[in-house]
């Protein structure tokens, strides 16, 4: 496994296992056992998910030494705010069975996030987190909470795939020292990323199928990617991707596959900022 160390020398690998949208608890647990089980160590959930208390029970039953792994999970937007925040970790760690998290990240940039991010600090410096940071927090809102904040933040997780490089915000983000970290690293498929003439041909030249060339190239762009499957054969690929090395014009053919913008949704469209802000539980 490859390793970044985060801007406050916590190392963190670079290839985890996500359950987003793995709804159902006795599937999910199954899943990062599974995961586990292939060699997968970071695990990212979320208190929006609803799976936290599955992470928790397969990592417990896994056995593997706590110091091992590295457990993600995220604030939501209900749970923002100074006191609110606070409750809602401790009971995320409750859900987990852990004494502390790897890395605790707010979930969107919206309601008060100004006191999550307060309420983290708190945590973090009592050694309860290892690392905090943000997701979904575009240049503008990053830069606002690093320059007004004591703690700058340690990963940023945004949507980056091949069609949505992200390349001027990475940019932005090693700027501040600010990991990057991809969710949705295969664009859940879409644009036919799995069928793409592109990426195949570079996968045929090492034998690899276009979700290893497309999770390669994340890879060696230095972002932290955590792709999701509930197939354990899927978890076996995409975990299979350091035996090989993808060269500049492979890169470079990759690159101009981005189209600049999200295949999810934008932050600077009004309906989709009141739909997430709608989605609050």
């Amino acid at each position: 496994m490859k390793y970044v160390v985060l801007n406050n020398g916590v190392k963190m690998p670079i290839l985890g296992y996500g359950v987003f949208q793995i709804t159902d608890h006795e599937e999910c647990e199954r899943c990062v056992l599974d995961a586990l089980e292939v060699g997968y160590r970071l695990i990212d959930t979320a208190q929006s998910y609803g799976n936290e208390e599955a992470v928790g029970r397969a990592i417990k039953k896994s056995g593997i030494p706590r110091e091992e792994l590295f457990i993600t999970t995220k604030v939501w937007i209900s749970n923002a705010g100074y006191e609110k925040a606070k409750k809602s970790i401790e009971e995320s760690l409750e859900r987990l069975q852990l004494d502390y998290l790897d890395l605790l990240l707010i979930h969107q940039p919206f309601n008060d996030y100004y006191g999550t991010y307060r309420a983290m600090e708190e945590f973090y410096k009592k050694g309860i987190l290892k690392a905090m940071g943000v997701s979904n927090f575009y240049p503008d809102r990053l830069i606002d909470l690093i320059k007004f904040n004591e703690i700058v933040p340690a990963v940023n997780q945004v949507e980056v795939h091949p069609f949505h490089q992200q390349v001027k915000a990475h940019e932005i983000m090693k700027k501040y020292g600010v990991q990057i970290q991809a969710w949705a690293p295969l664009a859940e498929g879409k644009n036919n990323l799995f069928g793409n003439e592109i990426l195949k041909a570079i996968g045929d030249k090492y034998n690899k199928t276009n979700a290893q060339v497309a999770l390669r190239y994340l890879i060696q762009r230095e972002v932290v990617v955590i792709p999701k499957t509930v197939r354990k054969e899927r978890m076996i690929e995409n975990f299979d991707v350091f035996d090989f090395e993808l060269t500049q014009e492979d890169m470079d053919a990759i690159s101009a596959l981005d189209k600049g913008e999200s295949l999810f949704f934008s932050h600077y469209d009004p309906e989709a900022v009141e739909f997430l802000t709608s989605l609050v539980r």
